[in-house]
């Protein structure tokens, strides 16, 4: 469990988080709408060697980043309606690639979640301060 009280604390938080990977590079991220599931993939991208803008992708569904050494896929099924909207999309092919996957709103897709996965759950304190609980399924 981590306390997070200032922005400045992101980068090494993210550095933390993707320590967690040994065991996947799917990480689910749980929280309401406006806790930081976004900014918390900002810094992860950047420690992953994003150098361009990271942004939500909620009206494309999925952004892709090139990272230091892997691409990075950036999730948001906020929009989806049904799971066979993700089909649609072809998720299979990003979330059994060996890119790391960053997803919000997984519960848009309970169905085609992987077996295996690292959850990130953002729980707001309050105005400036956000529990992060990081659970490997």
């Amino acid at each position: 469990m981590l306390n997070v009280t200032s922005l400045s604390q992101l980068p090494s938080i993210a550095t933390e988080i993707i320590s967690f990977a040994n065991t996947s590079r799917i990480f689910l991220f749980y929280g309401e709408m406006g806790a930081g599931k976004t900014t918390l993939i900002k810094s992860l991208c950047e420690s992953l060697g994003v150098t361009e803008p990271v942004t939500s992708p909620t009206f494309s569904i999925v952004n892709e980043y090139i990272g230091t050494k892997n691409k990075i896929y950036h999730f948001d099924f906020y929009r989806l309606k049904t799971q066979t909207e993700a089909l649609d999309l072809g998720y299979e092919e990003y979330f059994y690639s060996d890119a790391w996957c960053f997803i919000e709103w997984p519960d848009k897709i309970p169905g085609l979640l992987p077996d295996h996965y690292i959850k990130i759950n953002i729980e707001v304190l309050d105005n400036n301060s956000r529990q992060i609980i990081i659970e490997k399924i």
